[in-house]
Parts: structure tokens; C-alpha cells; sequence
């Protein structure tokens, strides 16, 4: 460490996709904005591009970033020994930033904020999220996994979704069975295998996210989504992405009309709160966790799918969340900072 300070590199970009890259930096700027402080931390940046060349940029604007030559892996890891690091937030969204990248952190001595590789592949694996989860007694869909081209036994209505793909790209409800090959093809093209899933009759569909602290699990506030049985029954790409008319990602689902925090007192709070502490149990998590539900006209919980992940943004959902409870952005990543360096046997430094 050097003196008083905490040493941290914040990891963004995509070494696969140009559209992810962008989303991760769209979150890591944010992240800066809100916890960055050079009293406390002496920050380093680094930015992988599509095809995997490193660079270690002054800040994550597109000048900086164009400025910022551009390293083989084997240049960018003798940096990083270089800095000593003391902590990294990876800010990554694609498969290999989540996993390739993360254990690359691990090999090399680097301690990183967030859930471990294999969790972060279980995640993006459904069918083994799913699992998973229902092992350990959550409620899931009746689901099939089959093949592009093949055609699922479970009769509409169904959910078409790939197996391994996020931000709800390819996700379509089949309600008639000549609307399935459509919809397989659809998801196909985002994954080798395809979900089915029975459709869960609205209700209402919620986020359920966790944060660990002093090794206890604490189910943040939910956060409920727009949907409606006729006119939106299921959440789209348009519902939570969108580019401005100047071509600049932004969040679509961070408008109110789309999202909102719900009451202390609702009484869907507690089921799915025993569903989320079991999923985060179930699939290994660390530090927090993220999970979506559908909830039928019943009342009744239905794991749809884990995102255990955090930016440490304003925008990001477990700090919005946390933000409900009082908790600043700057309290939660201490308490996350606090949590991994506890695993570590070090002791903390506190930003108070």
C-alpha cells in the first residue's frame, strides 16, 4: 500500500464486444464519479479493447482513451506487477471479462471486489443457474434446454431465451406454436443452446439484491419493474438499453416510469427474500448478489435469472437499492471493501 492510501485499478472494456465495452465504461465513469477520492485511493485505470489489447488511460473519456497506447497481455501484466495493486473493481460485462479476466486477476496476485468466476459462469449459464437454485428449493419455470433448429416439448405460452446472454438480448414469448421457430431462431443467434421456459402468469416482477455484511446476508430493498399481462408481459433490450439520438448508450431503466423501489411493508418482501438468501447460498456468491423474480397472481416467487454483479455506480441496482436504505455509495463500497479484505486477513482501511 502506499502509506495511508489504498492502491486500485479499475478494469473496464471487453476483450468481444464493442457494445460492451461501451456499457462497461458507461458504468466505470459513473463508479469514478462516486467513489473516487485521492486522498484515499491512488486509482489506475485500465481498458481492454475488442481483440484484447490493454491500455492504461488517464480517465475513460473516448479522448483518453484514443491517447492511451495500446499493450500485448504480456506488456500489460508487467504494469500491473509494476503498480502493486492492492484491490481491483472489475467493471467488465462480457463472459470473458467476468471469468478470463477475474482469474487472470487472481493469478497474478489481485485482489478483486465481487463474485468469484465460477459464480459469475454459473450466472451467465441459466440452465445451470436454474439448477442450481431449485436444488436448493427455490421455485424456477418448467424449463427444457434444446438446440437451434430442434423444438421444445412444453406447449406456449413459453419464454424463448439463449442460454448464455444478458440485457434480455433474444428473449421472446411464444404464445402460439407457430410463433416457436421465429423465436428459437431468434435466440439462437445469441447462444449455441436455448432456454424454454413455461410462462409465469403476472403478478409482477421484481429484483431482489444482497449485500453481505459482517458475514450476514441482507436482502436490500426491491426494486419492480414495469410490466403488464396484456401490453408488456415480459421485459425487452428496449426496456433496459437504448442509444440517445446522438448515439450515446444510456439506461433506459433507470427512468421511474420504468422502475421503482417498493414499500417496506409490501407483503411480497419476505418470499422473495428466503428466495434470494437461498440463491445466493446456492450458487457460492460473495459480497452481494442480484437476482430477478417473477411474482404470479398468487404471490409466489419465480427465479428467472442471477446477475451478481456491481458497478458501484449511482445507476447501479444494488446501490440504488442501498440507497433506499440510507446507505450512500460510498458506504456500500466500503462495506464490500470491508468484506473482501476481511477474507484476506488484512486489516481494513476505513474511508471515515
Amino acid at each position: 500500500m502506499a502509506g495511508s492510501k489504498l492502491t486500485m485499478l479499475h478494469l473496464a472494456g471487453s476483450a468481444v464486444d464493442e457494445d460492451l465495452a461501451e456499457l462497461s465504461v458507461l458504468y466505470a465513469r459513473g463508479c469514478l464519479d462516486a467513489i473516487d477520492d485521492p486522498h484515499r485511493y491512488d486509482t489506475h485505470l485500465a481498458y481492454i479493447s475488442p481483440g484484447g489489447l490493454w491500455q492504461f488511460p488517464v480517465n475513460f473519456s473516448q479522448a483518453a482513451l484514443a491517447a492511451a497506447p495500446q499493450l500485448s497481455v504480456t506488456e500489460a501484466l508487467r504494469r500491473l506487477t509494476a503498480l502493486n495493486i492492492d484491490i481491483a473493481v472489475p467493471q467488465m460485462f462480457c463472459l470473458p471479462g467476468m471469468t478470463t479476466y477475474r482469474s487472470l486477476l487472481s493469478d497474478h496476485g489481485i485482489p478483486y471486489l465481487g463474485n468469484l468466476p465460477e459464480v459469475m459462469a454459473i450466472a451467465a449459464d441459466k440452465p445451470r443457474a436454474r439448477s442450481m437454485v431449485a436444488a436448493a428449493g427455490v421455485s424456477v419455470p418448467e424449463g427444457e434446454v434444446i438446440r437451434p433448429g430442434a423444438r421444445s416439448r412444453l406447449s406456449p405460452p413459453v419464454v424463448v431465451k439463449p442460454a448464455a446472454a444478458d440485457n434480455s438480448y433474444g428473449v421472446s414469448l411464444v404464445r402460439h406454436s407457430g410463433e416457436y421457430g421465429a423465436a428459437i431462431e431468434l435466440a439462437s443467434s445469441y447462444s449455441d443452446a436455448v432456454l424454454v421456459e413455461s410462462y409465469v402468469e403476472l403478478g409482477r416482477e421484481v429484483r431482489c439484491g444482497i449485500l453481505v455484511r459482517d458475514g450476514e446476508l441482507i436482502c436490500l430493498p426491491l426494486e419492480e419493474y414495469a410490466v403488464d399481462p396484456t401490453t408488456k408481459p415480459i421485459r425487452s433490450r428496449t426496456d433496459k438499453l437504448a442509444r440517445s439520438t446522438t448515439g450515446d448508450l444510456y439506461l433506459v431503466a433507470k427512468d421511474p416510469s420504468r422502475a421503482w423501489i417498493v414499500g417496506a411493508d409490501d407483503p411480497v418482501n419476505d418470499a422473495v427474500f428466503e428466495a434470494a438468501r437461498r440463491c445466493h447460498l446456492a450458487l457460492g456468491c460473495r459480497h452481494y448478489s442480484l437476482f430477478d423474480f417473477r411474482i404470479d397472481p398468487d404471490g409466489k416467487p419465480w427465479f428467472l435469472e442471477a446477475g451478481p454483479y456491481c458497478s458501484f455506480a449511482q445507476s447501479s441496482v444494488i446501490a440504488v437499492m442501498a440507497a433506499a436504505t440510507g446507505i450512500g455509495i460510498r458506504e456500500l463500497f466500503e462495506v464490500v471493501l470491508e468484506e473482501s479484505q476481511k477474507e484476506r486477513n488484512q486489516p481494513c482501511i476505513s474511508p471515515r
